[in-house]
């Protein structure tokens, strides 16, 4: 029980006759004086709890559900449909986590439009008895769009100044997901018990319904007495529902506002071989803001000798990806084996040229404080260390890893970053230092992580003119040939993203930074990109 009973709610007599024609469905009656108010309240709170109600009433539902009173009838009828359900079994779980998910919405913190938002998702959610949540929020999702663009709706959360309205939502629901025990949850199945009360109080004067409330509202509170013993169970289930719909909203948020909707909106102006990338840098006046002048000096690269190689392979022989020489020295001091668990999401910063499915990510917290940064362009190269040669920018994919989902990864600072004594750029570097982490996405992993298949991105080469920006395949290019070709000679080619194959990478969407590092890129021709798969938004479920 909680430390102290809530106060018992009260219900204003005035609109209740408005409310319940929302929710009956009945406008007829609101002035028809023969229709008593009680009974028409319990009629109501009787009604069909309807999970399987047509996909055209949801959003509808929801919205009339922010109407004031309206929420409160609607809860306590569904508060009684799932105690219904729970007197027939008190052991099903399920059942269980369904009360939850109406007890959370008696929350007191919740503003009405999350709540509906809510509503929506929860009676999916609940539809799916516990299978195939994630598809069901999925389903959910087309609805909240629905309720949101509804005209009264669009002017509520534009009121509340919600500019981006799904990272807002998402955002609200993390700190309720983040309010959920036990301890809440009891004390919101008293309100609404304190509320039931309220709502029942004037129909045990009504002849021939008096009973039957006071068997309802009975059969409520043998479920509240049972509830102390099995709502713990019930915690997981609805944490996890809660993160899926979490980032099925924040991937919304990806979608509405950094999706590359057609490779027309893609301003390509072609890779930077190493010689071309050099001589921009080292003739760049002033220095761009990534690349420093002079030695490195604070994290410098590891040096793999007999004794760190011992404790990679050791960590390899668990499932831990291997690392060459070449990839151990783009960490510094700090390098660690780490075993992720979703729900989580990992970034990588691509070009249209570039690997989706490569080694290189940072965490949703490094590309947060990239996004976040004065000049985030800079900031990923200066304090990640990626030549311009290396990697064009201006796209994002997010590596999804899902709830009960494992990842083993190598993690830690990027070491700085020199070029070649032959490369020509004697007194220049990149400063590295913030977290890296490296796996082969080319793989696709069961839920333990294990590598079950490859599914690596389809790339094809182009011959390019670059008067006028006319792109033909090349067919007989590979990655092995261009990499042997003369400077001169590999200006005449560009490697583009066919196609992203993986299944747990959605993208590319658009970091909104442009492609181009030099002022002088952009005097080069726009390239005449065919309309290819791997350069259009696709969002993988």
């Amino acid at each position: 029980m909680p430390p102290s009973s809530p106060p018992e709610p009260t219900v204003p007599a005035d609109n209740m006759r408005v409310a319940l024609a929302y929710i009956t469905g009945a406008p007829e009656k609101l002035f028809d004086a023969s229709v008593d108010t009680a009974l028409w309240v319990w009629e109501a709170i009787q009604g069909d709890f309807n999970q399987d109600r047509s996909t055209g009433q949801i959003a509808f539902d929801a919205a009339v559900s922010m109407v004031p009173l309206v929420d409160q009838v609607c809860d306590m009828r569904d508060l009684v449909a799932n105690c219904r359900e729970l007197q027939k079994d008190h052991s099903n779980t399920w059942a269980w986590v369904g009360l939850c998910l109406t007890l959370i919405g008696l929350f007191p913190v919740l503003g009405s439009l999350v709540k509906g938002v809510l509503k929506i998702f929860f009676l999916f959610i609940r539809r799916s008895g516990g299978h195939a949540v994630e598809q069901a929020v999925d389903e959910a999702m087309t609805w909240v769009i629905t309720l949101l663009r509804k005209k009264e709706v669009v002017k509520y959360w534009r009121g509340m100044k919600w500019g981006q309205v799904f990272q807002t939502l998402a955002d609200a629901i993390k700190k309720v997901r983040n309010q959920i025990d036990v301890l809440r949850l009891l004390h919101a199945f008293d309100r609404g018990i304190a509320l039931l009360n309220t709502l029942l109080g004037k129909v045990k004067y009504v002849p021939g319904a008096a009973a039957k409330a006071e068997q309802t509202l009975n059969m409520v509170k043998a479920v509240r007495l049972q509830a102390n013993a099995h709502i713990g169970k019930a915690l997981q289930p609805i944490r996890d529902a809660l993160d899926i719909v979490i980032r099925r909203l924040e991937m919304e948020h990806l979608m509405q506002h950094r999706a590359i909707l057609n490779t027309v909106n893609v301003h390509f102006h072609g890779g930077l071989p190493e010689a071309r990338a050099v001589k921009l840098m080292r003739d760049a006046k002033p220095l761009p803001g990534w690349l420093s002048r002079g030695k490195p000096g604070v994290f410098k690269p590891l040096k793999p000798d007999d004794s760190m190689m011992a404790e990679i392979n050791r960590a390899v022989s668990l499932g831990f990806p291997r690392l060459d020489d070449k990839q151990i020295r783009t960490f510094a001091e700090g390098m660690v084996a780490a075993e992720l668990k979703g729900p989580l999401r990992l970034y990588r910063i691509i070009g249209p040229g570039s690997v989706a499915s490569a080694q290189d990510w940072v965490t949703e917290a490094v590309f947060k404080q990239i996004m976040d940064s004065a000049n985030p362009k800079s900031a990923w190269r200066k304090y990640l260390a990626v030549w311009p040669d290396w990697n064009v920018n201006g796209q994002f994919v997010v590596y999804e890893l899902k709830a009960g989902e494992t990842l083993k990864v190598w993690k830690g600072p990027a070491a700085s970053q020199v070029k070649a004594p032959k490369a020509g750029l004697p007194d220049r570097y990149l400063e590295g230092g913030w977290e890296q982490i490296k796996f082969d996405a080319k793989f696709i992993r069961n839920s333990a992580g294990e590598s079950t298949a490859e599914a690596f991105d389809t790339l094809t080469y182009y011959r390019v003119d670059r008067q006028t920006g006319r792109m033909e395949p090349a067919p007989d290019m590979n990655y092995e040939r261009y990499k042997n070709l003369s400077p001169q000679e590999q200006e005449f080619y560009e490697c583009l993203r066919e196609k992203i194959n993986h299944p747990a990478i959605s993208g590319p969407f658009d970091t909104t930074w442009g492609m181009t590092d030099f002022d002088t890129q952009l005097n080069n021709v726009r390239l005449g990109l065919p309309n290819l798969p791997g350069q259009i938004t696709e969002f993988k479920k």
